[in-house]
C-alpha cells in the first residue's frame, strides 16, 4: 500500500492559494459547458486502413477455412448446437462446423448496421455503428487503486464512485458494465447492485450482467422497471434497446454455456449483444497478425450468426479485444505496434460486414498511472479511434493488465478521450475555419494574439486540458510542485464532491430496490 501523500495545499504560499479560487472559475466555466456536451462522437475523418482489398479478402476466406474445417465449440448448451444442426451447419459432439458463407449470410442478412442505445434520459441515449463513437469506461478490475489507499479489493462503494465519475464526465458517453467488481457483496447476489447503481446514480445507457443467463434476466427485468412503458416501442411494438452487454468467446475457437446462455437472454429481449472474442496473441491465437485477425473474424462471425439464430435482427457488435504476450514471459503486454494492426484489420472486417465495431480503450500493463501507463494507453486510444471503433470499452481508469481500476487513472484517460472527440471532429472548412479575415487583418510580421478572429474564437480554439501544467516553473512550484497523478487526485475527488444524482421517479426507485430485495431473497448464498 502507498504511503499517503503529504499535504502539500498546506505549505503553499499565499499567492498559490488565491489562484485556487481562479482554477474555481474555470472549472466552473467548464461544468457550465457541459449543456453543449453531445452524447456520442460522430467522426468526420475517415478510418485507417492497413489492408487492401486482396489482403482482407485473404482473411476473409481463411476465416470461412476455420469455420469449415476446424470449427467452433458450443459447449455444454443442447439448444445451441439444436439450432445450428437446423440452420444447416454440422454438428458433431459440441463441435460446429459451418458450411462456407453461412455465418456471414446469416450476419448481413438481419443484424443492424447501425442501433440506438436507449438511455433512462433520452438526451444521452447513444447510436451505435456506422461513423459513431461511443466511449466506455474500464470493465472487470477486481481491484482499485488511489495514491491515499493505494491497491485494494474494490467494494460496492467504489462502484458507485466510478458510475458517478463516467456520469460527471463530459467524455465519457456510457455508464459501462463492470466498472469494478464489488467483492464485499456475494458473487451471485452483487449484479443486482451494480445495476441498480448504474441506474441510481446515472442516466447514461449501461450494460447488464452476462456471469449467468438469470442474471441477464435480472438486468432485462430491472430495465424495464427503470424505462417502464418507454421500454416498448409503440412504433414497431418491439422491445426498445436499452442494454449493450459483453458477450466473451473463450478464446481459441469456443463459446461456454455461461456465455450462450447470456446472449440468448439479451437476444431474445431485442437487447443488444458485443460478441468478442479474448485473444492474448501468442497464447490464445497465433503469434501472427493474420493468423490472429482471421481467428478472430472466425469466433465473432459464429457468435453473431448465433444471435441471428435466436433472434433475427436483435442488435450484435463485432467486438475483440487482441492483445499479446511476452515470449520470454508470458505475461500480457499493451500498447505494443501487433495488437493495433490487428485491430485496424479488424474494424476494416466489421465495416466489410456492416456491423458495428467494438475494441480499443486505454489499455496498459503498468501497475502505476506512470509514463509506461501514458504511453502504452495512448498507443491503444489512438489506434482506435483511427481505426473507426464504435464501441470503445476500457476508455478509462485500466491499469495493471485490467486486474485494476485506477481513480488518477480514470481521470487521466477521460482527459484523453476529449482530445479524440477533437481529432475526430477533423478539420474545420467553414469561413471562420480558413481564417482568411485574421490574414488579411494581421499581415507580414506582426502576430495574431489581439486580431479580432482569435479574440473572437480563443476560448474553443484548442483543447483545453483539466490536467496537464502549462504554467511557468515557478507557478507551479508555488502551487505544490503536483505531478500529472496528483493533479488526477483532486480532480476525481472534486468531481465527487460536485456530482449531484440525476432525477429519478421514486416509485421507480422504489419498485427497483423492491426488486433486488426480492431476488436476494429468492437466491440462495453461493461462491459461484
Amino acid at each position: 500500500m502507498n504511503d499517503p501523500k503529504p499535504d502539500t495545499k498546506a505549505r503553499q504560499p499565499a499567492r498559490g492559494r488565491r489562484r485556487a479560487g481562479g482554477r474555481e472559475a474555470k472549472r466552473a466555466a467548464r461544468t457550465a459547458s457541459r449543456a453543449q456536451r453531445v452524447p456520442y462522437i460522430t467522426r468526420s475523418i475517415l478510418p485507417y486502413e492497413v489492408l487492401g482489398e486482396e489482403g482482407l479478402q485473404q482473411i476473409e476466406a481463411n476465416a470461412d477455412t476455420i469455420l469449415e474445417e476446424i470449427g467452433i465449440e458450443f459447449r455444454d448448451d443442447a439448444e445451441a448446437l439444436s439450432m445450428w444442426r437446423d440452420a444447416g451447419a454440422d454438428v458433431e459432439g459440441q463441435l460446429v462446423r459451418f458450411p462456407r458463407g453461412l455465418c456471414r449470410q446469416l450476419v448481413t442478412a438481419t443484424a443492424p448496421s447501425i442501433y440506438t442505445q436507449h438511455a433512462r434520459n433520452p438526451a444521452n441515449s447513444v447510436k451505435i455503428g456506422g461513423d459513431h463513437l461511443v466511449m466506455v469506461p474500464a470493465y472487470g478490475p477486481p481491484f482499485v487503486r488511489d495514491l491515499e489507499g493505494g491497491r485494494r479489493y474494490a467494494t460496492i462503494e467504489d462502484f458507485r464512485n466510478f458510475v458517478k465519475l463516467s456520469y460527471s464526465s463530459d467524455s465519457l458517453h456510457h455508464s459501462g458494465g463492470t466498472v469494478c467488481e464489488p467483492v464485499d457483496l456475494p458473487v451471485n447476489k452483487r449484479h443486482l447492485d451494480m445495476v441498480y447503481s448504474h441506474i441510481k446514480y446515472s442516466d447514461k445507457a449501461f450494460m447488464g450482467s452476462v456471469t449467468a443467463p438469470e442474471r441477464a434476466q435480472d438486468s432485462v427485468d430491472m430495465a424495464k422497471i427503470a424505462f417502464g412503458a418507454d421500454f416498448i416501442d409503440p412504433q414497431t411494438g418491439n422491445e426498445k434497446t436499452v442494454l449493450t452487454s459483453l458477450i466473451n468467446a473463450n478464446s481459441p475457437m469456443t463459446f461456454d454455456d455461461t456465455m450462450l446462455g447470456a446472449a440468448k437472454v439479451y437476444a431474445r429481449n431485442n437487447q443488444a449483444t458485443v460478441i468478442s472474442p479474448f485473444i492474448l496473441a501468442g497464447a490464445m491465437s497465433p503469434v501472427t497478425v493474420a493468423g490472429t485477425a482471421a481467428q478472430i473474424l472466425a469466433e465473432a462471425l459464429a457468435g453473431m450468426a448465433f444471435v441471428q439464430l435466436v433472434r433475427p435482427g436483435a442488435p450484435v457488435v463485432f467486438g475483440t479485444f487482441a492483445s499479446s504476450v511476452s515470449m520470454q514471459s508470458g505475461a500480457p503486454t499493451f500498447g505494443t505496434p501487433e495488437p493495433s494492426l490487428v485491430m485496424y484489420i479488424a474494424a476494416a472486417l466489421a465495416r466489410r460486414l456492416g456491423v458495428p465495431f467494438r475494441s480499443g480503450g486505454g489499455l496498459c500493463g503498468s501497475k502505476l498511472p506512470d509514463a509506461q501507463a501514458a504511453y502504452e494507453s495512448a498507443n491503444t486510444l489512438q489506434s482506435a479511434a483511427l481505426a473507426g471503433v464504435n464501441f470503445m470499452l476500457h476508455t478509462a481508469g485500466w491499469l495493471e493488465g485490467g486486474l485494476v481500476m485506477g481513480y488518477e487513472k480514470f481521470m487521466l484517460d477521460a482527459d484523453q478521450a476529449g482530445m479524440i472527440a477533437v481529432l475526430l471532429k477533423g478539420v474545420d472548412m467553414s469561413e471562420n475555419g480558413q481564417a482568411l479575415s485574421a490574414l488579411r487583418e494581421v499581415g507580414p510580421g506582426k502576430h495574431f494574439l489581439g486580431c479580432e478572429h482569435t479574440q473572437a474564437n480563443f476560448e474553443t480554439a484548442f483543447y483545453r486540458s483539466s490536467l496537464a501544467d502549462n504554467n511557468s516553473f515557478e507557478q507551479w512550484e508555488a502551487e505544490g510542485q503536483q505531478d500529472a497523478a496528483m493533479r488526477a487526485n483532486r480532480l476525481w475527488k472534486q468531481a465527487l464532491a460536485d456530482y449531484t444524482e440525476p432525477a429519478i421517479d421514486p416509485a421507480v426507485d422504489e419498485e427497483l430496490l423492491a426488486f433486488v430485495q426480492k431476488r436476494k431473497q429468492e437466491t440462495p448464498d453461493a461462491s459461484y
